[in-house]
């Protein structure tokens, strides 16, 4: 029964009994936390995710019961959903034989040498064998969806390469090959094997689950929703993990993801122009990208996640800038307007970290710092999805599949992919020079939208083969109806000879390119040069694309070569700049390079409000330095100019009301944090007074007018029970 627009009533099977529970059904940002709501922690968002019915290996403390968690956050007005590990968690029960009277401690990830990868104490990574999944169902997924749970999580399906070698996972390849199994480490085509099947265990796993999960919800009168929060392909492949990614959008149980992008995983370091280093807000922005075009065809749910601090010490400066950096890569894709605020905020304001990078002192969250993050993720609660698109030269993408986990532990003849430049090699040379380039997945090649506007696909199976044949005939009519195909690669790393569809059964192909090659009407192995197909071409350059960025000058001919193909199709010419910018709704996001084109800054000029300020300045120039990155609002987009509105503020605003001459809200935020707001009003007040939810004036309370843009800066104290502002002119 809907008792408004806002608002569901529904009722609650939980552990205590049937309770009714009005929810948002606002779900735009969310956040997860182990720990029952307390006052430190009230961030804002509409979701509380609850992680884990045993809490998370990481808790130092035993875990709250579960149910007291979940309606500690729903008494705070809290829509609650429910996430759990998939390959790791709280599932000691299990793996001590306390759950079905059987030891399952043979069942972790084990490397080469005999030892278990460990995720925590008596927690290991976990090969998904069909009496695990039966125990995640039952002793898990049930339990949360008898909690009144409608949305379940189940996060990082992750298998490590350097595993493989347990007893379990030889069982499962007996069943999955039909054949003894065969050590990794031996050849090029074990590791193959091995990875695909590590691949398939985790596809099956979710498969399995949330298939289950659907079904018990229904059984429940439930409509269960179920997502994979998830660390992107291009950072799964960096790190020597499988997962089955893209391939679980096409799934009917699957309705979305989380895109796991964030410091941790950005700061990963590659090559650009012969240099190793940390490139945040770059490999950040593909992560992203990489997400996106995941889903982008198969219409499931993506959300975006960042993180104001990582899972390694350090200090917070650090956390700082490099939050800004995939904050505002993720800002850059404007169909994306779902967010996972947070992760952990009982780590991000409880915790101490180094007060600076040369101190050992350990301070918790600094005030400045915590101010500007409210303001940001109280931005991503008002954050509109957007037809604009960033700026720069659309329509050039970069070819990806799965298989790019598969190669990338051990290595084999001496062959070498360092920091995946095979893949990024097509990539940096580009969006250093202020070029959008997106990506395309393989196993969504099927879907029509896969193909929308694009006119140049950058191509290589260097770093990662087709799973199956199919993938060329679409690839080969895309390129007959018009599209570019630039293909890169020597084609000669010992995975080209793995025993796969190209060379078993009626298939006798040297390598997969010979197939596709083939199929357009090509020699097998063609050499550098112009080919035509149809109405399309396709341009052969016999590099691998790890040495267009392993050596200063390396891209130069795949630039030339792309520029000119593209400007043959288009008729425009590749817009070479050092700076992204995108306008959503009166949000401008800007993104200036380093290592690019110009070391000029972008120079933004109007009447703006700086969001990556804490004291949110009004500004009318904004110059931003190559390496760093604005939020702004443009008080030019501002909606309804004449309605009295809170623009930025670093507290959740509600039940605002408005007369000709006053103007009140309440701002809900953590405790012993600052409040600070832009208001926009239509005069000078001649008072603004804070009160606090047990009705006593606020003392400190400090505002500021400002005519040029007619808003007042107010300073407070914030409240996660409330505070009332009330303002009169």
């Amino acid at each position: 029964m809907v008792l408004k627009s806002s608002f569901i009533l529904f009722c609650i099977f939980s552990f205590g009994g049937i309770s009714c529970i009005a929810q948002h059904s606002k779900e735009q940002t969310m956040f997860q936390t182990s720990q029952p709501w307390r006052p430190t922690l009230d961030n804002r968002g509409d979701v509380a995710i609850i992680y884990g019915i045993n809490g998370n290996p990481t808790d130092k403390t035993r875990a709250v019961p579960f149910a007291q968690r979940v309606h500690s956050w729903r008494d705070r007005g809290y829509t609650t959903h429910f996430m759990t590990g998939i390959a790791w968690g709280e599932y000691q029960d299990y793996f001590t034989g306390k759950w079905d009277g059987v030891p399952h401690m043979d069942e972790g990830q084990v490397r080469q040498e005999g030892d278990t990868i460990w995720h925590g104490h008596q927690v290991p990574y976990i090969v998904p064998t069909e009496n695990y999944l039966a125990y995640i169902k039952e002793a898990h997924v049930k339990k949360a969806i008898d909690a009144g749970i409608d949305a379940i999580y189940m996060e990082e399906p992750e298998f490590w390469a350097r595993g493989g070698y347990s007893e379990a996972f030889k069982r499962e390849w007996k069943k999955y090959y039909g054949f003894d199994w065969q050590p990794q480490h031996e050849s090029p085509n074990n590791t193959y094997l091995s990875n695909k099947l590590k691949y398939q265990l985790y596809y099956h796993a979710l498969k399995e689950v949330f298939t289950y999960a659907k079904e018990y919800g229904r059984s429940k009168g439930m409509n269960v929703r179920c997502y994979v929060p998830t660390h992107s392909l291009l950072n799964y492949s960096q790190w020597m993990i499988v997962s089955p990614e893209a391939s679980l959008a096409s799934l009917d149980c699957v309705d979305g993801y989380i895109a796991q992008v964030w410091t941790g995983t950005s700061r990963e370091p590659n090559f650009y122009s012969g240099i190793q280093k940390e490139r945040v807000f770059e490999t950040a922005f593909v992560e992203y990208g990489s997400m996106e075009s995941m889903t982008a065809p198969t219409g499931r749910k993506m959300t975006f996640l960042t993180d104001p601090i990582e899972d390694q010490p350090r200090d917070w400066s650090d956390y700082k800038k490099n939050y800004e950096a995939t904050f505002t890569a993720q800002l850059l894709y404007p169909r994306i307007s779902n967010y996972e605020i947070m992760p952990w905020p009982e780590r991000i304001y409880e915790g101490w970290y180094r007060a600076s990078a040369n101190s050992d002192e350990r301070i918790r969250i600094p005030r400045h710092y915590s101010t500007q993050m409210q303001i940001m993720i109280n931005a991503l609660n008002h954050m509109p999805v957007s037809d604009n698109q960033v700026s720069g030269n659309k329509g050039i993408s970069a070819l990806m599949s799965n298989s790019l986990m598969f190669q990338r532990f051990p290595e084999h003849a001496g062959y070498s992919d360092p920091y995946l430049s095979n893949f990024l090699g097509q990539v940096l040379p580009f969006l250093k020079r202020g070029v959008p380039v997106s990506t395309v997945h393989i196993e969504n090649v099927e879907y029509p939208e896969t193909w929308k506007e694009l006119k140049i696909l950058l191509m290589s199976y260097s770093n990662m083969k087709p799973m199956s044949p199919d993938a060329h005939k679409f690839i080969s009519q895309w390129v007959h109806q018009g599209g570019i195909l630039v293909y890169s690669g020597r084609d000669n790393d010992p995975f080209q000879s793995v025993q796969e569809w190209w060379n078993t059964g009626n298939q006798s192909y040297l390598n997969p390119s010979a197939h596709l090659f083939e199929m357009m009407e090509m020699t097998a192995f063609p050499q550098t040069g112009e080919y035509k197909y149809g109405k399309g071409t396709v341009f052969i350059l016999r590099n691998d694309p790890k040495e267009y960025v392993l050596s200063a000058g390396g891209d130069e001919e795949l630039v030339k070569t792309v520029s000119t193909l593209y400007q043959k199709k288009t008729k425009e010419s590749l817009c070479f700049k050092n700076s992204f910018v995108l306008e959503r709704g009166m949000y401008k996001i800007i993104a200036v390079l380093d290592e690019s084109v110009t070391n000029e800054p972008y120079i933004a000029k109007g009447k703006y409000i700086d969001l990556f300020d804490p004291q949110l300045p009004v500004l009318e120039i904004k110059e931003v330095s190559p390496g760093t990155q604005a939020l702004l609002i443009d008080m030019d987009r501002v909606d309804k100019k004449k309605k009295s509105q809170v623009l930025a503020s670093s507290c959740r605003i509600y039940d605002e009301k408005s007369t000709a001459h006053t103007y009140s809200f309440t701002g809900k935020a953590p405790v012993n944090t600052s409040g600070m707001m832009r208001i926009l009003l239509p005069a000078r007040p001649k008072s603004c007074t804070v009160t606090n939810n047990d009705d006593r004036l606020q003392s400190t309370v400090e505002w500021k007018w400002d005519a040029s843009s007619k808003t007042c800066l107010l300073s407070c104290e914030n409240h996660p029970d409330g505070i009332a502002v009330s303002i009169e002119w």
